[in-house]
């Protein structure tokens, strides 16, 4: 692995899209969205998510028969996942709450309610992903979306499956951008959606940025990332297989070591080696190590402001007394405390979402959660004229500041008997 110190590390944010995509993935995007079913079939059957004349949506009935086939220890599997992830959301959603205040005047408050319709994009490339499925879906469902879409390349049956175990109400077999314009626009069957959520590849990431302000996204996601915080007390075998894990994403991933010494490093690539000599993706891992690095840092002080500093994807502590070191951290899309807490866990449905924020959007933003199919709406009333009077003067001389004698005039008409 390449070793940077701490004021030699990549700063720059790697661009999400190229032109070249981003111009191609515009066409799809206006095609679906000025003539609908058409324009969707078409682009499916030319880039390869279906045959001519297959399928191209599955709905709920379809979606339960794969869940119905399959064998009972996979159906089990999906569904203790799906409950895990469900737990965890709802708590979410039970933290998020009502409110009410006084004011001058009256009351005030807010009402958080979940949005009509969600589309969740599950990718579908090298291999099927079904618990990106559970994870958009359920969490989808949790916050009381009312109509939840899955949207996957070429699904397979477990892909299917999972979607029924999620809850989703049907499943548009169709990738890249024209799935994510389906589901911003509608086209056939497929209903718009309030908000367009789920990982995917630059054509996926272009549209999602060609729809963005028509529907809700929830980020434009980049490379996988894992960085891993070791001390001399972290096991070299344990951190290896760690960055093997998020290696084997896909050759763009990113994995990071930060450490206290240059011997941690060599023992941390004599495991690498070592596991990569029987591991089937090793093609992919070995490719996604180019681009990762290991950190020396001086001491853990300078060590904790690198991590902030790369704004990771996962951040796994690998440290003694991981517990108190935890909340110096401010800069991570999910914080993995202690050896035992591995990144997979994550990954495979323990519970917090694993549709997180990457390339340093970590420092203004979070991963998937109930909150993002959530809207919080204010309100006010006022029926106490004489309390009020103090803040309907205030706003109308605001008003005059602002150049706006109609704002102010409204303002004063309600201290007329």
């Amino acid at each position: 692995m390449i070793i940077r110190s701490a004021s030699d590390l990549p700063r720059a944010r790697r661009q999400a899209i190229d032109a070249d995509t981003y111009a191609a993935a515009s066409a799809i995007v206006d095609d679906v969205r000025e003539r609908g079913w058409p324009a969707l079939v078409a682009h499916a059957e030319r880039l390869g998510d279906v045959l001519p004349g297959a399928p191209l949506v599955f709905d709920r009935a379809a979606l339960l028969a794969a869940r119905d086939a399959l064998p009972r220890e996979t159906r089990a599997l999906l569904e203790r996942t799906a409950d895990r992830i469900r737990r965890f959301s709802e708590r979410q959603r039970a933290a998020l709450t009502d409110m009410t205040t006084t004011i001058d005047g009256g009351s005030a408050g807010h009402v958080v309610a979940p949005i009509e319709r969600a589309g969740c994009y599950v990718p579908g490339g090298r291999f099927p992903l079904p618990s990106t499925a559970l994870m958009t879906a359920v969490t989808a469902r949790v916050a009381g979306v009312s109509e939840v879409w899955v949207a996957s390349p070429k699904p397979a049956p477990i892909t299917l499956a999972a979607a029924a175990v999620a809850g989703a109400d049907a499943l548009l077999g169709a990738g890249g951008a024209q799935a994510i314009a389906a589901l911003a626009y509608g086209a056939g069957s497929v209903p718009s959606c309030d908000a367009v959520v789920g990982p995917g590849n630059r054509w996926v990431t272009a549209g999602k940025k060609l729809v963005a302000g028509d529907v809700l996204i929830d980020a434009l996601a980049g490379p996988s990332e894992l960085v891993v915080l070791a001390d001399d007390a972290a096991d070299p075998s344990t951190v290896a297989a760690d960055l093997l894990g998020q290696a084997e994403h896909d050759p763009d991933a990113v994995p990071v070591v930060v450490c206290l010494g240059r011997d941690f490093v060599a023992r941390v690539e004599a495991e690498l080696t070592r596991q990569l000599a029987d591991l089937p993706t090793a093609a992919t891992a070995r490719a996604a190590l180019e681009n990762g690095f290991a950190v020396v840092a001086s001491d853990l002080d300078e060590a904790i402001e690198v991590c902030d500093e790369l704004s990771p994807e996962h951040l796994e502590l690998c440290v003694e007394d991981a517990s108190a070191i935890a909340p110096r951290l401010r800069n991570y899309g999910a914080l993995f405390v202690g050896a035992i807490a591995a990144e997979v866990l994550g990954d495979y449905g323990a519970g917090p979402n694993h549709v997180l924020p990457t390339a340093r959007t970590a420092r203004w933003t979070g991963g998937l959660s109930v909150m993002t199919f959530l809207r919080v709406r204010t309100w006010m009333k006022v029926d106490d004229l004489e309390a009020a009077a103090p803040v309907i003067r205030d706003a109308a001389t605001l008003a005059r500041l602002e150049g706006l004698e109609a704002h102010a005039r409204a303002a004063e008409r309600r201290l007329r008997p």
